[in-house]
């Protein structure tokens, strides 16, 4: 329904700027909500576990701009890592 809604809007409702960029920041947005709710979100409760931690590592590495599977094995280990510690 959702989709069919998106279809019927005019294509020079679509060309404003405005328009245009909220669609271009709305998947990223909810990209960054997906994720935020699998690392934090418990089944009634906020969990926090080696993937905050992971979640942080991956982020300084994008920070210094590392390769993606740098990003990817980093946080990985890193999760890896406290749950052995833990």
């Amino acid at each position: 329904m959702l989709k069919l809604a998106g279809l019927s809007v005019p294509p020079r409702v679509l060309e404003h700027p405005l328009v245009a960029r909220v669609a271009d920041l709305i998947p990223v947005a909810l990209l960054a909500a997906l994720v935020a709710v699998q690392v934090v979100g418990g089944d009634q409760e906020l969990v926090l576990d080696a993937r905050l931690a992971a979640l942080a590592v991956a982020v300084v590495l994008l920070v210094v701009r590392a390769p993606f599977l740098v990003v990817v094995f980093g946080a990985a280990a890193a999760a890896a890592l406290l749950r052995l510690l833990a």
